[in-house]
């Protein structure tokens, strides 16, 4: 019995009992919800680079707990780079991809809705002549991006569209790329 009681305190895998004791102490206490997560990068040859992820700070204290994760970047070699790490650019429709998958979940959760399973397809058009500064006209990054979700849950497919526009309102990189948060780059020493 106990075991069962257990499994009702989680939604998709998401303890709820965590979740809305966790907001109850944000509502109660703002300075808990700031966060500050770090990445290092270190150029190799050509166009391979390695990023790391290790640490942040959130929940009021500096969190070193988890191992390093390392992502190699490189182009492939048709844009000069030889294949040994995912391309940048391709990392930004992960991080999107990841966040947005998120974001639906956690929301679906905390409305009680079970989810079967979650698919999702990103693709984003460039035009490598802004890049490359053969043309002033043409933007350098992405021009649009695009995905696509299959959600399979007993829900009605107005419910899956609403599923979509909450993951859209509330995941922290859709709306970091949407509305373009400021970057400051600047020498270090």
């Amino acid at each position: 019995m106990e075991a069962e009681r257990g499994k009702e305190n989680f939604v998709n895998g998401i303890d709820m009992k965590q979740l809305f004791s966790t907001l109850d102490l944000i509502k109660d206490q703002p300075e808990v919800a700031q966060f500050k997560f770090r990445a290092t990068n270190r150029w190799l040859s050509g166009t391979h680079c390695r990023a790391s992820v290790k640490d942040f700070y959130g929940a009021l204290k500096e969190d070193d707990s988890r191992e390093t994760a390392v992502f190699d970047m490189d182009e492939p070699p048709v844009l000069l780079g030889h294949s040994e790490g995912t391309n940048p650019v391709e990392y930004l429709l992960v991080a999107l991809s990841g966040c947005l998958t998120t974001s639906l979940v956690a929301h679906a959760s905390a409305k009680g809705i079970h989810i079967k399973g979650v698919e999702s397809r990103y693709e984003g058009d460039i035009d490598l002549r802004g890049f490359l500064g053969l043309s002033d006209t043409v933007p350098v990054g992405y021009q649009e991006i695009r995905v696509y979700f299959k959600i399979d849950a007993d829900v009605s497919h107005e419910e899956k569209e609403e599923m979509i526009r909450m993951a859209q309102k509330y995941s922290p990189v859709f709306n970091t790329i949407t509305r373009s948060a400021p970057v400051s780059v600047q020498l270090d020493g």
